[in-house]
């Protein structure tokens, strides 16, 4: 073969590549889902049998097609299914679980459900892990529950319960020929005060993070059992003296800040300060779904999935694409159905990027950035039609690995704008921010959050907190490196 028959084969395959890779992105739309959903599997255990006898329907206390019936109802896309257990619960999951799932698949076809299970990680507090779905996902999530699993094993494994088992359990989901995903499950939940931390320590998910950083890939930003703070009839739960009982996300010590979790509503705290040193670390809300508020039998203290909090993915509908997105940080969360829609674009020159991608940026250029949100003017599950009173635009530097790996700060981060209505561009139900960032040397990120509230930041929730009156959304980062000629 002659050079330039070579070369045309090469421009030519590169073509092909990109009209694909075009495709693709254009094919892609935010798609709403739930990352954090129990069934009747998450089962309670008989502990006078040997071994223990999984009790079913007691933890959670819905079958899978229930759930993806209702996650079909409220406007989910996709969701997936996160039973934990106890004593041999891989045995469960794979000889009955499954089973039902793929039954739920050809019940419910218009949701994507994903195979997963709420991991007991080893030393530390609950994690999500998704498989990707195939033909060998069964195996592959018995594989992990039954070797990595801190209560899985009888009789009972101290050692699952140290964190070197936590390393080995993430060394070996990143060898594996599809990449399962994690995210950390309310973070600060076991929290006894702000920055006062529990089960799960800063320096974990740094190390977590580090040995499998396509793996483990983020953290519950908003936590469910939201509905906490409601009677089963959708008023102000009161406790017997008649005072406001309850706290959203079963956040009892050290509350949850307008429904998030501390570790990514305090700005400049320990999400930014991952974010800060160049972590692709992504931040998801879910429903932690066991049982409803308004349940007859026994009332929860949780909302249907995407009854209240959705995670939106901006992906194509299918498997793999979702799961890509979710690994590629293309992602928002919102609560009340404040917005459907969140594109954030960053411009310098003729580059561009999008929430969880990377702007490389020529120091010369001014970077311009372009804020969309879809506030849609119809009624959310409750009946209201919320309105974004505010969108923020937060900037925080990107400095590189910290020498303290229990770092929950990143003093270089703040609000930089604040951003009301009148000065917003609007075309029907959709509204549109643009600014131009300030110069700087060094790289940097970008993040946007809204609230329908007043509040600058939002204070900590309290008691009895009506969940629907304090709704916030907030996306992924941006990144941009400077530089580049």
């Amino acid at each position: 073969m002659k050079r330039w028959q070579l070369q045309l084969l090469i421009i030519g395959a590169a073509a092909t590549a990109w009209s694909v890779l075009t495709a693709v992105q254009a094919d892609r739309q935010w798609l709403a889902g739930d990352s954090h959903i129990h069934s009747h599997w998450s089962a309670d255990y008989d502990e006078t049998k040997n071994p223990p006898e999984p009790i079913i329907g007691v933890d959670g206390r819905y079958s899978t097609p229930i759930n993806a019936h209702r996650a079909r109802m409220y406007g989910l896309s996709w969701m997936v299914t996160t039973d934990h257990g106890g004593p041999n619960h891989s045995k469960l999951n794979l000889q009955r679980a499954y089973a039902e799932l793929k039954v739920s698949r050809d019940l419910v076809p218009e949701v994507l459900q994903f195979y997963g299970m709420e991991l007991n990680m080893p030393a530390m507090d609950h994690h999500t892990l998704i498989i990707p779905n195939s033909a060998n996902e069964a195996s592959m999530l018995y594989d992990i529950e039954s070797r990595f699993d801190s209560q899985d094993a009888w009789p009972s494994d101290p050692s699952r319960r140290e964190e070197a088992q936590a390393r080995r359990a993430l060394e070996h989901m990143k060898s594996l020929p599809l990449l399962p995903l994690v995210f950390a499950n309310h973070p600060a939940r076991s929290a006894t005060g702000i920055r006062e931390y529990g089960s799960n320590e800063p320096r974990e998910l740094r190390a977590n993070n580090t040995v499998a950083p396509e793996v483990y890939r983020g953290m519950e930003g908003a936590p469910g059992h939201q509905a906490g703070t409601l009677a089963p009839d959708g008023s102000q739960k009161r406790d017997a003296a008649g005072n406001p009982a309850g706290n959203r996300g079963g956040y009892g010590r050290a509350r949850t800040l307008g429904g998030f979790d501390q570790m990514t509503a305090i700005v400049g705290g320990l999400w930014d300060s991952m974010l800060g040193e160049g972590r692709r670390f992504w931040i998801v809300a879910t429903s932690d779904s066991h049982a409803h508020y308004a349940d007859a039998t026994r009332p929860g203290s949780d909302f249907w999935p995407g009854e209240y909090q959705k995670t939106y993915v901006h992906a194509q509908r299918s498997y793999t694409g979702v799961l890509d997105a979710l690994r590629s940080g293309r992602i928002f969360a919102v609560a009340g159905d404040l917005i459907t829609e969140l594109d954030v674009q960053a411009k310098s020159g003729r580059r561009t990027a999008a929430i969880g991608e990377t702007l490389s940026a020529d120091k010369e250029q001014p970077i311009t950035l372009r804020v969309t949100f879809r506030d849609p003017d119809a009624t959310n599950t409750h009946g209201d039609n919320p309105r974004v009173a505010r969108v923020d635009l937060i900037m925080g530097e990107v400095h590189g690995g910290s020498e303290d790996a229990n770092a929950d700060r990143n003093p270089t981060t703040r609000v930089l704008a604040r951003f009301v209505e009148k000065q917003w561009k609007r075309d029907g139900d959709t509204y549109t921010i643009t600014t131009t960032l300030p110069r700087t040397e060094s790289d940097f990120y970008v993040r946007v959050r809204g609230t329908s509230t007043q509040d600058e930041e939002p204070p900590m929730d309290p008691a009895g907190e009506n969940p629907w009156s304090d709704l916030w959304f907030y996306s992924n980062p941006i990144f941009v490196e400077i530089g580049v000629k």
